[in-house]
C-alpha cells in the first residue's frame, strides 16, 4: 500500500463497499478498508489491507485512517441507526455523542453530515462514492435493449415527481407508479422491502411477469449529503422489480450507483425490463 493514492473505505453492510473497492483497484488506486464490526461483510475485506472497528470507536477509526496514509476516505454500505444508549464508546466517541444525538433528532441527513464533520475536522478528506468509483455511476439514456413506451415514460415522470417530493421531507429515495397510479413510496424499510410489498398487491393494480406494467424511479433526496447516501441499484433490485411485475427502472443519471453496471443491464435484458438514466436537469 503506497499511501499517497490510498482510498480509505469506511465499510458498512451490503455489496456497495466491495463494489467501490473493486472499482478503485481497477482504476489503479490502493485500498484500505475500515470495516464496521458486526455490520460489514467479514469475507470480502480479507482481499484488502483492513481493520475492524466498533461503531463507537471514533477515535480509533480516525487514528487508523491517518496511520494508513489514506489520501481520502469514503463511506459506503448500510449502517443501521444506532441505539446510542448501548454503544460502546472510546473517549473520542464519547465526546462526539451529544452532537450525534442532537443531529439524529433532525433526521438521517443531519446525522450523516455530523459524522462527516468529525472526520473533516480532523483534516481527513471525505469524498463520495461517485468520486471514489466513477465507473459505477449510471449514465444517461436507456441502457437496455427494451425501450420504455410513451405510457411508461409518463410513469417515469410521475414517479420522479413523487420521489422528489418525499425526498424533500427526508423520507426515501424511490417510488413505484403503474399507469399513473402511485403504488408505493420507500421509507425506512428500504427499496427491496418496498418492491416486495408491491409484489403482494392485486394484479389489477400492477403488472405481472407475463404482462409487465409500471416503473420504479430512484433518485437522491434533493438536499441529502451525496458523499454518503447515493441511491444504489443491484442485481437484487432488478430481480425484485421483475417479480413485482414492473416494466422498468428509472434512475437519476450521474447520481445513482450500479453495483455492477454490466451485470445490471444484462439482468434487466434477461428479465425484459428497461433501465433508464434520467439527467437531473431533464425537467422530470
Amino acid at each position: 500500500m503506497s499511501g499517497g493514492n490510498t482510498l480509505g473505505i469506511i465499510a458498512g453492510g451490503g455489496e456497495l463497499p466491495r463494489a467501490i473497492a473493486e472499482a478503485a483497484t481497477a482504476d489503479g488506486r490502493d485500498v484500505y478498508v475500515l470495516a464496521i464490526d458486526g455490520i460489514a461483510d467479514a469475507e470480502w475485506i480479507k482481499s484488502y489491507p483492513h481493520v475492524v472497528a466498533a461503531l463507537g470507536e471514533v477515535g480509533r477509526a480516525l487514528r487508523l485512517v491517518k496511520e494508513a496514509g489514506c489520501a481520502s476516505v469514503t463511506f459506503a454500505g448500510r449502517v443501521p441507526r444506532p441505539n446510542f444508549s448501548s454503544l460502546k464508546l472510546d473517549a473520542r466517541g464519547a465526546m462526539a455523542l451529544p452532537r450525534l444525538i442532537a443531529a439524529a433528532a433532525k433526521g438521517d441527513d443531519a446525522l450523516l453530515r455530523a459524522v462527516l464533520a468529525i472526520f473533516e475536522n480532523e483534516g481527513i478528506k471525505v469524498i463520495g462514492s461517485a468520486d471514489a468509483a466513477k465507473a459505477l455511476l449510471a449514465s444517461e439514456g436507456v441502457l437496455t435493449l427494451r425501450q420504455p413506451s410513451d405510457r411508461e415514460r409518463d410513469d417515469v415522470a410521475a414517479a420522479f415527481k413523487i420521489v422528489r417530493a418525499v425526498g424533500a421531507l427526508d423520507v426515501g429515495q424511490s417510488a413505484v407508479v403503474c399507469e399513473g397510479l402511485p403504488l408505493a413510496v420507500e421509507a425506512a424499510e428500504g427499496t427491496d422491502a418496498m418492491l416486495q410489498r408491491v409484489a403482494t398487491l392485486p394484479v389489477t393494480l400492477r403488472g405481472t411477469l407475463e404482462a409487465k406494467r409500471g416503473v420504479i424511479a430512484k433518485a437522491p433526496k434533493p438536499k441529502q449529503e451525496r458523499r454518503v447516501d447515493l441511491p444504489v441499484i443491484g442485481l437484487r433490485t432488478v430481480r425484485l422489480a421483475a417479480e413485482a411485475g414492473l416494466a422498468g427502472i428509472a434512475v437519476e443519471a450521474g447520481a445513482t450507483l450500479l453495483l455492477s453496471p454490466r451485470g445490471v443491464v444484462e439482468a434487466a435484458d434477461a428479465a425484459g425490463l428497461f433501465v433508464f438514466g434520467i439527467a437531473k436537469d431533464a425537467g422530470i
